[in-house]
């Protein structure tokens, strides 16, 4: 399993960061390969991306979420991954995001990649779209405030 773990400091404050990180079907405008993320309901999410040249398809599920704080996740089918963000205030206006990110590379192509450095060098680059997309924004596109709590919403 490779891991990896970014950060990256965003003017905005977190409330804001925060907001715009659970728009999840937002993400292909910053994360480099994803294609669609669809949010089927509060906690579960089908992914389509593509990876080391091929397109993948995988379901995930939002194990823990907690407002302006963290949002924690795990696949639920296709290859192994999971991951956590969480949100940091540096002051008023600036946030720290820090990503970390457990995946199971398949297969040849993405294991040579992950040895490579390919998913770390992706993971910063998702940050700093990110940080152009929030800032370039000043304001989130939505938000979702409620809680989670090992898999149960509230």
């Amino acid at each position: 399993m490779a891991s990896v773990v970014e950060h990256i400091d965003v003017k905005v404050p977190v409330s804001t960061a925060y907001n715009q990180w659970t728009q999840f079907e937002d993400f292909p405008h910053f994360m480099e390969g994803v294609k669609a993320v669809a949010q089927t309901d509060d906690t579960h999410l089908h992914w389509i991306a593509e990876v080391a040249g091929k397109e993948k398809e995988w379901d995930a599920e939002i194990t823990e979420q907690k407002p302006d704080e963290r949002v924690a996740w795990n696949a639920t089918s296709g290859a192994e991954n999971a991951g956590v963000v969480t949100f940091h205030r540096i002051d008023d206006e600036t946030t720290r995001v820090t990503l970390q990110l457990d995946a199971e590379p398949e297969g040849v192509v993405e294991g040579v990649g992950t040895a490579l450095g390919f998913l770390e060098r992706r993971v910063k680059g998702d940050l700093e779209r990110f940080k152009e997309f929030i800032e370039g924004r000043g304001t989130e596109t939505g938000a979702w405030r409620g809680t989670v709590e090992s898999g149960s919403q509230r």
